[in-house]
């Protein structure tokens, strides 16, 4: 039990209800060749199979739909420009609520094309992600608007718990969750509701070396920055907030291991899940499979889980380095 957020179980279970017309359950499939590496039952939860490929659409939509009339006639906004600011996209486009998603001068094009396939009002604004983050907070004072937190908001972390729950359906003889790391929604969620039923499963966190803002934070006691780095599981880049409410706490209380990995250990396991498992995933979500291949985990039990977050990143670094073409066989694209 999260013993600073005991409302948390139950807001994970409403949450359950809650978004269930946005989020179907999403496969657990056990991988065999991770299996047999690592003499466990090594199982993916394939986040991938979300409407907009990732786990972020249970946050977005838990906290959308917890919005009044009132609330949802003055619209959202957020300045997450990766598979949170998609997830706000979609869920206030279903539902007929103006979404405004603030980024930088920085941002790719790739990703603004993505934003504007799923209906988002996007502003262009500075030079970086604060300056972004800072025009959110303009639209909130003039328009009433309301910021949709990537991780660190009550409703958010539930509904990214929801994934535990479905865990503890499929597999609750489960023994280890491999979660990956960045501003802790998504280890507090799932932590949270898995902890609250069984507290002896371990909860392991990855993320990038030289660049976990989390990982930082959990040393110093509070909230610190890092410079940013040039990385394929670029999901897992960004502080986590001056004034972090809840994440840093529940991830201090709820993780057992952090591990950080290099840049090379991170391709390896992008490869293996791509080629291997015939699974497509974007850099941040193969750091769970990278820490199995590199060994960089205790793993006491039998049943592991690696949450598998979503599959929106660019891969074509990854296709050039290999020199081989994708094989778009059934499964591919979980």
């Amino acid at each position: 039990m999260v013993q600073s957020e005991p409302f948390m179980p139950k807001k994970i279970w409403q949450a359950k209800q809650r978004v269930k017309s946005f989020v179907q359950k999403t496969p657990l499939l056990q991988s065999h060749t991770l299996s047999n590496l690592t003499k466990k039952k090594v199982y993916l939860k394939l986040e991938t199979a979300n409407a907009i490929g990732a786990f972020k659409l249970r946050g977005a939509a838990n906290k959308i739909l917890t919005l009044s009339t009132e609330e949802r006639k003055k619209g959202v906004t957020t300045f997450s420009t990766g598979n949170h600011g998609l997830a706000v996209s979609y869920v206030a486009k279903s539902l007929g609520i103006k979404a405004v998603v603030c980024v930088s001068n920085g941002v790719p094009q790739e990703k603004i094309d993505a934003l504007s396939r799923f209906g988002a009002d996007l502003e262009v604004v500075g030079e970086s992600q604060n300056d972004a983050g800072q025009r959110c907070k303009e639209l909130e004072k003039l328009y009433g608007m309301t910021i949709i937190p990537p991780f660190d908001d009550e409703e958010v972390i539930a509904g990214q718990g929801t994934i535990g729950l479905e865990l503890l359906e499929d597999l609750p003889e489960m023994d280890h969750c491999i979660i990956p790391l960045s501003g802790g929604g998504l280890l507090a969620g799932i932590g949270a509701a898995l902890k609250s039923v069984d507290s002896t499963i371990r909860i392991s966190g990855v993320s990038i070396q030289g660049a976990s803002a989390m990982s930082e934070s959990l040393k110093k006691g509070y909230p610190v920055d890092v410079p940013e780095t040039k990385t394929m599981a670029d999901s897992l880049l960004g502080g986590i907030g001056a004034n972090n409410r809840f994440t840093l706490r529940m991830v201090r209380e709820l993780m057992d291991e952090l591990v950080l990995l290099s840049e090379p250990e991170i391709e390896a396991g992008m490869s293996h899940l791509v080629y291997k498992e015939q699974v497509m995933v974007e850099g941040a979500a193969a750091v769970g499979a990278a820490a199995l291949l590199e060994n960089k985990l205790e793993l006491p039990g039998d049943s592991i889980v690696l949450i598998i977050s979503g599959k929106n990143g660019d891969i074509s670094a990854l296709k050039e380095r290999r020199n081989q073409p994708l094989n778009d066989k059934k499964g591919a694209c979980l």
